[in-house]
């Protein structure tokens, strides 16, 4: 553990690896020589950092050699950097590019074990009015109503909207529903004269957007 700590000293905390900075937050002093073996011993037997921070207490306190105190540690770090993220999205007051609002809605999803879908509200100029969730459903799907979210656009007066969704269990690639709810979404919103900028769907293993696959107009 010194050598993690003497690194993180010298060449900064982004040196460390992930089981490194793993083995930082299990260390409890009890058994030193242990700790840098056990955090990668957890990531063995969780996955990446990013599958370790989706898992529940209750889950990881049964890791071998993790336990409740352990485990309550390595939930909090996830939890704090959740927050710090939700944070960082609070400054995001214009949409300037795609990577804007997939920083807005990646952090709404994160550690969700099923669907959800969020819009976001813009003016003309792209500034951000509201965000809001619509719809949460389960791991295969969510329903989403093409209604409400025309008519919380006039309410605000939105002119532009870029909706989110999440899909927890697989790969960001649409499918033939996703297509289909896009296509009712910008043709309602169109009624109105109100603009879908995007569709981005959200995943662990990365993000896909309507707009730059051709499938939005």
């Amino acid at each position: 553990m010194d050598a993690i700590r003497n690194k993180l000293l010298t060449r900064g905390v982004g040196s460390l690896t992930d089981a490194e900075l793993l083995s930082l937050i299990v260390d409890d002093g009890a058994a030193r020589s242990d700790a840098a073996e056990l955090g990668e011993h957890i990531l063995s037997k969780c996955g990446s950092i990013a599958d370790l921070s989706t898992m529940d207490i209750s889950r990881l306190r049964m890791v071998e050699g993790v336990g409740l105190k352990r485990a309550s540690r390595i939930a909090a770090a996830a939890e704090l950097g959740r927050r710090t993220a939700a944070l960082q999205v609070e400054n995001i007051a214009t949409i300037t590019s795609s990577s804007d609002a997939v920083n807005i809605f990646r952090p709404l999803f994160e550690g969700l074990q099923h669907e959800e879908c969020w819009v976001l509200y813009l003016t003309n100029s792209n500034r951000v009015i509201e965000r809001q969730r619509v719809s949460q459903g389960g791991v295969q799907g969510t329903v989403v109503d093409h209604r409400l979210i025309a008519k919380r656009a006039l309410e605000l007066l939105a002119t532009q909207v870029i909706m989110g969704h999440n899909h927890p269990s697989g790969s960001a690639e649409a499918s033939s529903q996703d297509i289909a709810l896009t296509n009712r979404i910008s043709e309602a919103l169109a009624l109105f004269d109100i603009r879908l900028l995007d569709h981005l769907i959200i995943s662990r293993s990365g993000e896909f957007s309507f707009r730059s696959q051709g499938l939005l107009k």
